[in-house]
């Protein structure tokens, strides 16, 4: 009922503000919507409070003070003149957004404990906003009623509701395990936002005013043929639009997704993002473009975000390993050094191992996302709530050489040593003429020593630094030493 008198009211809430929704905790809270009237006030109540909209053009915003998270049910109420419209059982806790692409779009349904996820699922205090993408993109023509949800920009709609088994089963799984993890560590009520599209480059989720800073040429009628665009891509593209509309939307088209998908959640106010993506770029063997993609992305997200510019947390997920020879993935070593490049340059961004969660074939989607989520949810308590969660595993530190040996320190390696009890594998030497020779390891506190029988002058270190990789070193909290690669001085 209240959402036909919507239809009809002269003031409107955006679509992102719904029943079961959850409004992020210690920040103001910002609701946003339409009106047909500019010369009447607008008043948002919510949990005793008031406050007045400011309105330009068709469009108001109104800014409530921060608020405690709070698990009892209230509604919200905007008001003008006789119109009203009113939300229920709405909470107060943490908002987080899950985006990325196929990976983090990995249904509960699908994962390989799906059946244990949603025996368990029930939890009012947990609320999930599912976006369904709209078009299957395969290569295959979109029918004219998805070109026209397109070209709306009615690309990621869905509705929030209830943890409960029949309703996160085609949320993200990643996400789902994320939000649920947070919301029994934290005590408080939990809302997860998933907009994640299969197969999309960073590309998409840039927004278009970073864009036109720094991509020009990618906003023009010819973008799917820029550099940023993968040959699977183009041929998609033309593929799903044909010679004829192909100055259409597209999902793939530069910012296209970030604007339909994230930048509504952005201005609301949350508490961080995490993201898991990368299949798709490091399919372009550039890391110094995909390196200032990724950094153009985060600060392109905060640039467009409610909340002062480096207080958004961003949590991404490292490439894990994949048993796949093709030329598709033989960048992967390249692009996990990258994510953790960016995450050691931007303030408040942090990059999840996951070396060792990958699959032992050429699955490119993992099932277990349970472990993914894991690590992710210890990161946010460690970096964002300061909890006392272990969430690093070892980080190279420096690498010295004593004539033939080499010695690689680590951090965050308190008790470190093989997972298997095996001797430590991964490390690799190489010498002057850039050949790289497997390395016997020696664990020594958090000093790990090296030598290889065929290297006399090691002049370069690297662990793990392969497509597929079997790490076995760990530390005391069993989390992965993180894939490296590092120049040596004598």
């Amino acid at each position: 009922m209240c959402a036909c008198a919507a239809l009809h009211a002269e003031v409107a809430l955006d679509p992102i503000y719904a029943d079961h929704m959850v409004l992020q905790q210690g920040k103001p809270v910002l609701i946003a919507g339409t009106t047909t009237r500019v010369d009447r006030d607008i008043t948002v109540i919510f949990n005793g409070k008031r406050a007045k909209a400011i309105i330009h053009k068709d469009r108001w915003l109104a800014e409530l003070p921060p608020m405690q998270a709070s698990s009892r049910p209230r509604d919200l109420t905007v008001e003008q003149g006789a119109d009203r419209v009113k939300i229920t059982d709405v909470l107060v806790g943490e908002v987080w957004l899950a985006s990325g692409q196929s990976n983090m779009l990995f249904r509960v349904d699908e994962a390989d404990n799906a059946k244990d996820i949603l025996t368990a699922a029930g939890n009012p205090l947990l609320r999930v906003r599912h976006s369904e993408p709209r078009p299957y993109l395969g290569k295959k023509p979109f029918p004219e009623s998805e070109l026209k949800l397109l070209e709306e920009g009615r690309m990621f709609e869905g509705q929030w509701a209830v943890s409960s088994p029949g309703t996160i089963k085609r949320a993200s799984a990643v996400g789902y395990l994320f939000a649920s993890r947070l919301q029994k560590a934290l005590g408080v009520p939990v809302g997860i936002i998933d907009a994640a599209l299969g197969g999309s480059e960073m590309i998409c989720w840039v927004p278009e005013r970073k864009l036109r800073q720094e991509y020009a040429q990618v906003l023009d009628a010819t973008w799917r043929e820029s550099p940023f665009i993968t040959p699977w891509h183009q041929e998609c593209v033309v593929g799903n639009l044909g010679e004829n509309h192909l100055s259409n939307a597209h999902p793939f088209q530069p910012g296209y997704l970030f604007r339909t998908g994230v930048a509504p959640w952005l201005k609301m106010n949350i508490a961080g993002v995490i993201w898991y993506q990368g299949e798709a770029d490091a399919e372009i063997p550039d890391a110094a473009q995909s390196e200032k993609l990724l950094t153009d992305l985060i600060q392109g997200w905060r640039d467009a975000s409610a909340a002062p510019r480096e207080d958004l947390p961003f949590i991404m997920v490292q490439l894990p390993r994949i048993k796949d020879s093709s030329k598709l993935r033989a960048f992967w070593p390249e692009f996990r050094e990258l994510q953790a490049k960016v995450a050691r340059a931007l303030p408040n961004v942090e990059c999840v191992c996951t070396i060792d969660l990958g699959t032992a074939n050429a699955n490119v989607h993992p099932p277990n996302k349970d472990k993914v989520a894991e690590r992710l949810a210890a990161r946010a308590l460690a970096t964002v709530y300061r909890k006392p969660v272990p969430s690093h595993g070892p980080q190279f530190l420096k690498a010295r050489v004593d004539e033939e040996d080499v010695y690689v320190t680590f951090s965050h390696a308190e008790g470190l040593h093989a997972a298997d009890g095996k001797p430590v594998r991964g490390f690799e030497l190489a010498g002057s003429d850039g050949q790289f020779s497997p390395a016997t390891a020696v664990v020594k506190g958090k000093t790990v020593k090296l030598t290889a029988d065929f290297v006399d002058e090691p002049v370069e270190v690297r662990y793990n630094w392969a497509v597929f990789a079997d790490p076995n070193l760990v530390n005391r909290d069993n989390l992965p030493a993180e894939p490296f690669r590092a120049k040596l001085k004598p």
